[in-house]
Protein backbone atom coordinates (compact mmCIF):
# COMPACT_ATOMS: atom_id res chain seq x y z
CA UNK A 1 0.00 0.00 0.00
CA UNK A 2 1.35 3.52 -0.70
CA UNK A 3 0.10 6.52 0.86
CA UNK A 4 0.14 9.90 -1.17
CA UNK A 5 0.11 13.53 0.46
CA UNK A 6 0.19 17.16 -0.90
CA UNK A 7 1.51 19.30 1.56
CA UNK A 8 0.86 22.86 0.69
CA UNK A 9 4.06 25.52 1.48
CA UNK A 10 2.85 28.76 -0.32
CA UNK A 11 -0.82 30.18 -1.81
CA UNK A 12 -2.66 33.21 -2.65
CA UNK A 13 -5.86 34.07 -4.86
CA UNK A 14 -3.94 32.61 -8.45
CA UNK A 15 -1.42 30.16 -7.53
CA UNK A 16 -1.09 27.23 -4.69
CA UNK A 17 2.57 25.47 -4.55
CA UNK A 18 3.23 22.35 -2.38
CA UNK A 19 5.15 19.17 -2.23
CA UNK A 20 3.19 15.97 -3.37
CA UNK A 21 5.56 12.57 -1.98
CA UNK A 22 4.54 9.05 -2.30
CA UNK A 23 5.15 6.57 1.27
CA UNK A 24 5.30 3.21 1.22
CA UNK A 25 3.59 0.26 2.85
CA UNK A 26 6.33 1.31 6.48
CA UNK A 27 5.67 5.03 5.93
CA UNK A 28 8.80 5.99 4.03
CA UNK A 29 8.96 8.84 1.47
CA UNK A 30 9.94 7.17 -1.90
CA UNK A 31 9.02 10.10 -3.75
CA UNK A 32 8.43 13.78 -3.93
CA UNK A 33 8.16 16.64 -6.29
CA UNK A 34 7.22 20.34 -6.24
CA UNK A 35 3.57 20.52 -7.29
CA UNK A 36 1.58 23.62 -8.08
CA UNK A 37 -2.70 24.44 -8.41
CA UNK A 38 -4.89 26.94 -8.38
CA UNK A 39 -5.38 29.46 -5.36
CA UNK A 40 -7.88 28.68 -3.07
CA UNK A 41 -10.97 30.11 -4.42
CA UNK A 42 -13.63 28.38 -2.50
CA UNK A 43 -13.87 25.71 -4.44
CA UNK A 44 -15.18 27.07 -7.23
CA UNK A 45 -15.10 24.58 -10.17
CA UNK A 46 -12.71 25.01 -12.84
CA UNK A 47 -10.77 27.25 -10.75
CA UNK A 48 -10.29 26.63 -7.16
CA UNK A 49 -7.80 24.33 -5.41
CA UNK A 50 -8.48 20.97 -3.72
CA UNK A 51 -10.15 21.82 -0.43
CA UNK A 52 -7.73 20.15 2.20
CA UNK A 53 -8.84 16.28 3.05
CA UNK A 54 -8.39 12.91 2.10
CA UNK A 55 -9.72 11.76 -0.86
CA UNK A 56 -9.67 8.30 -3.12
CA UNK A 57 -6.74 8.65 -5.87
CA UNK A 58 -7.22 6.45 -8.85
CA UNK A 59 -5.27 5.26 -11.87
CA UNK A 60 -7.17 5.66 -14.73
CA UNK A 61 -7.64 6.41 -18.73
CA UNK A 62 -8.53 10.26 -19.76
CA UNK A 63 -9.89 10.99 -22.83
CA UNK A 64 -9.15 14.64 -22.56
CA UNK A 65 -4.99 13.79 -22.07
CA UNK A 66 -5.57 10.24 -24.12
CA UNK A 67 -3.17 8.35 -21.33
CA UNK A 68 -3.54 7.14 -17.66
CA UNK A 69 -3.38 9.68 -15.16
CA UNK A 70 -4.27 9.50 -11.21
CA UNK A 71 -7.65 11.54 -10.92
CA UNK A 72 -8.65 12.71 -7.32
CA UNK A 73 -12.37 11.06 -6.47
CA UNK A 74 -15.39 12.39 -4.41
CA UNK A 75 -13.97 16.33 -4.44
CA UNK A 76 -17.06 18.09 -2.89
CA UNK A 77 -19.24 19.66 -6.28
CA UNK A 78 -16.03 18.84 -8.65
CA UNK A 79 -15.22 16.01 -10.96
CA UNK A 80 -11.84 15.56 -13.65
CA UNK A 81 -9.19 16.51 -10.51
CA UNK A 82 -6.46 14.80 -12.46
CA UNK A 83 -2.58 14.85 -11.34
CA UNK A 84 -0.90 15.97 -14.62
CA UNK A 85 1.76 18.02 -16.41
CA UNK A 86 1.80 21.79 -16.72
CA UNK A 87 3.86 24.66 -16.58
CA UNK A 88 2.11 26.99 -15.30
CA UNK A 89 -0.83 27.53 -13.01
CA UNK A 90 -3.20 29.29 -15.78
CA UNK A 91 -3.16 25.96 -17.51
CA UNK A 92 -4.89 24.47 -15.03
CA UNK A 93 -8.43 23.64 -13.78
CA UNK A 94 -9.29 22.26 -10.26
CA UNK A 95 -6.16 19.98 -10.94
CA UNK A 96 -2.65 19.18 -9.94
CA UNK A 97 0.59 19.59 -11.89
CA UNK A 98 3.79 18.39 -10.74
CA UNK A 99 7.36 19.22 -11.97
CA UNK A 100 10.21 21.01 -11.10
CA UNK A 101 10.10 24.53 -9.15
CA UNK A 102 12.60 26.30 -10.03
CA UNK A 103 12.27 29.58 -9.04
CA UNK A 104 11.54 30.66 -12.67
CA UNK A 105 9.16 32.76 -13.59
CA UNK A 106 8.92 31.55 -17.94
CA UNK A 107 5.82 33.25 -18.74
CA UNK A 108 6.80 36.99 -17.05
CA UNK A 109 3.06 36.64 -14.77
CA UNK A 110 4.92 36.85 -11.67
CA UNK A 111 4.62 33.42 -10.02
CA UNK A 112 7.02 30.81 -10.49
CA UNK A 113 6.78 28.43 -12.91
CA UNK A 114 7.11 24.40 -13.10
CA UNK A 115 9.98 22.73 -15.45
CA UNK A 116 10.52 19.00 -16.56
CA UNK A 117 6.51 18.20 -15.85
CA UNK A 118 6.12 15.46 -18.26
CA UNK A 119 9.13 13.76 -16.81
CA UNK A 120 8.10 14.43 -13.49
CA UNK A 121 4.58 12.84 -13.97
CA UNK A 122 6.41 9.63 -15.59
CA UNK A 123 8.42 9.68 -12.47
CA UNK A 124 5.34 9.81 -10.11
CA UNK A 125 3.83 7.28 -11.92
CA UNK A 126 7.09 4.70 -12.02
CA UNK A 127 7.15 5.44 -7.75
CA UNK A 128 3.40 4.13 -7.70
CA UNK A 129 4.00 1.01 -8.94
CA UNK A 130 0.82 0.25 -11.13
CA UNK A 131 -1.21 0.87 -7.85
CA UNK A 132 -4.53 1.14 -9.06
CA UNK A 133 -5.97 3.16 -6.10
CA UNK A 134 -5.19 4.18 -2.99
CA UNK A 135 -5.80 8.02 -0.99
CA UNK A 136 -4.38 11.57 -1.06
CA UNK A 137 -4.27 13.70 1.76
CA UNK A 138 -3.94 17.26 1.13
CA UNK A 139 -3.47 19.67 4.01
Amino acid sequence: MKIVKLKRLWEDYNQTTGILYVLNSNGQPIYASSCIERGDRCNEKNVSNIPKGIYPLVFEYSPKFDCFLYEIKNVPNRSECKIHPASYWKNLKGCIALGELNNKDMNNDGYFDLTNSNETVKKFHKAMGGLIETTIEIF
